[in-house]
């Protein structure tokens, strides 16, 4: 297990499922920043803690399952879901956040959480399921880098949304049949980490909206697109993952202008 995944572990397992930022505070850097699209909580004590203590309290028995890990020399990157009830209600919903790490502490992570699909199952009152938890997933071994499975991601996103594989899960897609499309223009990357043939990403994605989206958002409609995502790489191709896209951000943008 390398560094960073391990302690990514304790983030998930003493932080979060436990509750208690005082754990938090034995391994993640005072300076911790998380950054979730447009929106950077910079300071552990000063703004994260305080940020994710919200959600706590709105979800009291708010717990994380992990699905899928990936790691590498200085980085961990997880497919997560979050999953618990408010005011009556639960949801489940899923994110993808690669971390980085030094050899002592977590320094800083770049997420994205599905909270269009959490807006969803809270305004109809039915949860989604939570998808099956990795079976391993702190047991992870690092892969060495390799730069031909980024460059077919790269290539990969810069075709947009829907994708055309069906084994690449994007948001909930597979739960409502609404994808998102999105034609891409241009992706800048955050991130981009390959272990063997797999690839973490954190990309910015300027193209034009065409539908997806609950009203008042009506395309087309050039704007930008904040994604993450941990897929797979066989033969030249991108066959398996999961994505999960900031169309919240996407949403209240376009919901302002309207």
């Amino acid at each position: 297990m390398t560094t960073a995944l391990a302690l990514v572990r304790r983030w998930v397992v003493e932080y979060f499922n436990g509750h208690n930022p005082e754990a938090a505070r034995d391994f993640i850097a005072p300076d911790y920043a998380l950054s979730i699209g447009d929106v950077v909580f910079a300071g552990r004590d000063e703004a994260w803690l305080p940020a994710v203590d919200v959600q706590m309290k709105a979800y009291p028995g708010l717990g994380m399952t992990v699905h899928q890990t990936l790691t590498g020399e200085g980085w961990a990157a997880v497919w997560f879901s979050e999953h618990g009830a408010t005011d009556g209600r639960a949801a489940a919903w899923s994110g993808v956040g690669i971390y980085r790490a030094n050899d002592r502490v977590l320094t800083g992570c770049v997420a994205q959480e599905d909270y269009m699909t959490r807006r969803r199952q809270l305004k109809s009152g039915m949860a989604d399921p939570v998808d099956p938890p990795a079976v391993a997933p702190w047991d992870t071994p690092p892969d060495p880098k390799n730069p031909q499975a980024e460059a077919v991601v790269l290539d990969w996103l810069a075709l947009g949304w829907p994708c055309a594989e069906h084994q690449v899960r994007c948001d909930d897609d597979h739960i409502t049949g609404t994808p998102l499309e999105f034609g891409v223009a241009e992706t800048k990357v955050g991130e981009l980490l390959s272990s063997g043939d797999h690839v973490a990403f954190n990309v910015r994605q300027s193209g034009t909206y065409r539908d997806g989206l609950p009203a008042p958002a009506a395309g087309p409609q050039a704007e930008t697109l904040d994604c993450n995502g941990l897929v797979r790489v066989e033969n030249g191709r991108v066959v398996s993952g999961r994505v999960i896209r900031d169309r919240m951000g996407l949403w209240s943008r376009m919901r302002v202008a309207a």
